[in-house]
């Protein structure tokens, strides 16, 4: 695989006057196995974000009926058709994902596909902001597979209790199921990045896990944790403003929780119980 031979890549980078670029978080996959790895996920459709040189791509278009690759960086786009020419299963957009209405682009793309996931090596700058914008779109993907930071992939898979539970964590368990897969080390890369990374799958809910309205589910949620270090019912003050301390805790007691919990020890059925309680208080 010529595309994860740095050699290739440095010489095929200078031969078109293209720079990595920090700004994009420019770090191309030297590992075939990874590759493959990553593209054993692929479902009928898959969307890429951030394809780079094209070295997922290619392998994408091998194991999928029809991919959609969404590049930002312009400069790179002559180099990703050209490694990629051979594919008549493929089709490059110029864009910044987070501009893109996600849904729209999955129905103009894959209509004649039955199943559809995402499958990137994701910039580390962009992680958050792109997973959930997946999540939120409605698009009806299968699964998320994605490389993202390591210490990342921890917190999105952690659960309630842990140190590295957060906003995030339960935010996400609302529309799928998180799956660490494997670690990739840094030397895996070029450029090497200071941090290593992990890949990990979100299996999409078809209906979501609780019964409650979502908007104020995140409300509970990001209220929860807006102030990490203080007890449930000073933080969801934060987020509802409304209400008064006493009006919170009695809101707290009556879902049967103690009243100087924390929100990093409550699950999403937990919240979705607030949710419905604050949902009904007004």
């Amino acid at each position: 695989m010529r595309l994860t031979d740095i050699s290739y890549i440095k010489s095929q980078m200078e031969a078109h006057g293209v720079n990595f670029k920090k700004k994009f978080g420019q770090n191309f996959l030297t590992n075939p196995m990874v590759v493959e790895r990553i593209a054993e996920n692929a479902a009928e459709g898959v969307l890429e974000i951030g394809p780079g040189l094209g070295v997922l791509t290619a392998e994408l278009c091998r194991y999928a009926k029809k991919v959609c690759a969404v590049e930002i960086d312009d400069t790179i786009i002559p180099l990703l058709k050209e490694n990629t020419a051979e594919f008549d299963n493929l089709t490059i957009i110029n864009n910044d994902v987070l501009k893109l209405d996600i849904k729209e682009l999955i129905r103009e793309q894959f209509a004649d596909c039955k199943s559809v996931s995402v499958c990137a090596n994701l910039p580390y700058y962009i992680t958050t902001p792109v997973i959930m914008a997946l999540a939120e779109s409605g698009a009806g993907f299968e699964s998320i597979t994605v490389m993202i930071q390591k210490e990342v992939v921890t917190r999105l898979c952690s659960q309630p209790g842990k140190g590295d539970y957060g906003a995030i964590t339960a935010a996400l368990s609302y529309y799928g199921e998180c799956h660490k897969l494997f670690d990739v080390s840094a030397g895996n890369f070029i450029p090497k990045p200071k941090v290593d990374s992990a890949v990990m799958r979100i299996d999409l809910y078809d209906t979501p896990p609780v019964d409650c309205d979502r908007d104020t589910l995140m409300r509970v949620i990001r209220g929860a944790f807006s102030q990490r270090r203080k007890t449930l019912v000073n933080s969801l003050g934060s987020e509802f403003s409304h209400l008064n301390k006493e009006q919170i805790t009695e809101l707290v007691t009556s879902c049967g929780f103690a009243a100087d919990i924390r929100g990093e020890k409550l699950s999403l059925e937990d919240f979705a119980v607030l949710a419905n309680a604050i949902k009904v208080k007004g």
